[in-house]
């Protein structure tokens, strides 16, 4: 029992670092960007902003077997991933990494979104070992897209 207990620990802390780091890599972005960002990127930015604090509750939620305070995370998101891919398909967000690109972003979004509604899922059932592993595999994905498309 002991063992698990430091095992969960150390996931705990794991996935509160890799918060954190994301936490610092959003606010950053949100102090480079002027009043006169065209809308697309603002809908990109708008969405980061939602996943940021989406994922205080989903680290909480998960860290407590909270299900059911991963679930309302996730509700939070909904509509923010729309405008982002509208703006992409009208061609209004601009990458300021690796721009040309566009396509390998626009697939590593809708992976993260699908990851998003397993895990959703997994809250539902309150399954708290696929909630510990989703919940890692989305915050590697944020610091992996994070590395490719952020200066």
């Amino acid at each position: 029992m002991k063992c698990i207990a430091m095992k969960n620990t150390w996931i705990f802390a794991l996935i509160s670092a890799l918060v954190l780091a994301a936490a610092t890599i959003a606010v950053s972005a949100e102090h480079r960007h002027s009043p006169a960002d065209h809308k697309g990127h603002n809908a990109l930015i708008e969405e980061m902003r939602k996943l940021d604090a989406a994922f205080h509750e989903i680290v909480s939620g998960v860290a407590l077997n909270d299900g059911h305070r991963v679930h309302a995370a996730i509700d939070s998101l909904h509509g923010a991933m729309e405008k982002t891919q509208d703006a992409l398909l009208h061609g209004e967000v601009k990458l300021r990494k690796n721009a040309r690109n566009v396509k390998v972003f626009e697939k590593m979004d809708r992976d993260f979104h699908k990851d998003l509604e397993s895990l959703a899922g997994a809250a539902h059932k309150n399954d708290t070992n696929r909630m510990n592993e989703l919940t890692k595999k989305l915050l590697d994905g944020c610091v992996s897209c994070h590395n490719s498309f952020r200066p």
